[in-house]
């Protein structure tokens, strides 16, 4: 497989000879982009690049023709991160936060979902346009890290046994994230129930063994990452997706956005509206002559 060093992807992968399939996912330069257009202090863009990462590598094990959504929601000095993830692969996410709150939360010594957090959930959503039934899966944020709060939410609500390891650095212009999460698939190859729990115990034991400094090395290729974990058993690398920063909004989109309000909610002293989409910070600005024409007069 060939593999641009350092380029955001996921990735699948199967353990030979286990019932265990795995996903790789790595975020660099994208990732960047998303960070960079915001200025956010850096435990929220760390906490943003987390998100981003657990929302690929979860939209990753997914078969799915639309939008993937990951949100977390909290009464924390974070209260909102939102990521969401196309089938095609297109990444975008923002975060809401106070201030006053972060900087107090930074001098406390506790792991970051409790201090920056708090209490709240985290909702994942498969949306495939109007002709499809939506799907959404809602746990609590019941965990140290993210990572955790994902296990929580596969072990009680999906009956999947799951384990997730994630790792992101933003500092000093350094931007990058990965995750590698493994799930015990129904039995295929090992009907030996005994056999099938001790391959699955060794593959949970070998990802704890897993370093940040590792899964963020991106001179380390991925086929390298895989061998040196799982190469006692073997493992089988898929072709990569590419992940590429992406945002959906459009002049149009907002347009269509602005008309479900009244025209007198959206607009300045000046009757103009002026809209920055929370994505990506692009501006968008309506005149009174086309939102006479949006609103189909002036009123």
């Amino acid at each position: 497989m060939s593999q641009v060093l350092g380029s955001d992807f996921s990735q699948t992968f199967q353990i030979e000879g286990l019932d265990v399939r795995g996903r790789l996912v790595r975020l660099g330069p994208e990732l960047a982009k998303v960070i960079d257009a915001h200025g956010y202090p850096d435990s929220v863009s760390e906490m943003l690049a987390e998100t981003l990462t657990l929302g690929a590598v979860l939209a990753s094990a997914l078969k799915y023709d639309g939008l993937f959504t990951l949100q977390i929601q909290s009464d924390g000095p974070i209260s909102l991160l939102v990521a969401d993830v196309t089938s095609a692969g297109a990444v975008r996410g923002y975060a809401r936060f106070d201030a006053e709150r972060l900087e107090q939360a930074a001098a406390r010594e506790s792991a970051p979902v409790p201090r920056l957090l708090g209490a709240g959930h985290l909702a994942f959503t498969v949306d495939q346009g109007p002709d499809m039934e939506r799907y959404q899966g809602i746990a609590a944020l019941d965990g140290a890290t993210l990572a955790e709060c994902a296990h929580h939410y596969f072990r009680h609500s999906e009956q999947l046994e799951t384990a997730i390891f994630i790792a992101a650095r933003v500092t000093g212009g350094d931007i990058r994230a990965g995750a590698l999460m493994v799930q015990r698939m129904p039995h295929q190859h090992v009907p030996d129930e005994a056999e099938a729990e001790d391959g699955w115990r060794r593959t949970v034991a070998i990802l704890a063994s897993l370093k940040a400094a590792e899964l963020l090395d991106f001179n380390l290729t991925p086929d390298q990452l895989l061998y040196r974990l799982y190469h006692e058993d073997g493992v089988r690398a898929f072709a990569p997706q590419p992940l590429v920063h992406q945002c959906r909004c459009s002049q149009g989109k907002v347009a269509n956005t602005l008309k479900s309000f009244p025209r007198a909610e959206v607009v300045g002293d000046d009757g103009c509206a002026r809209v920055v989409c929370e994505f990506c910070k692009a501006h968008y600005d309506f005149s009174p002559v086309q939102l006479d024409a949006l609103y189909g007069g002036t009123e």
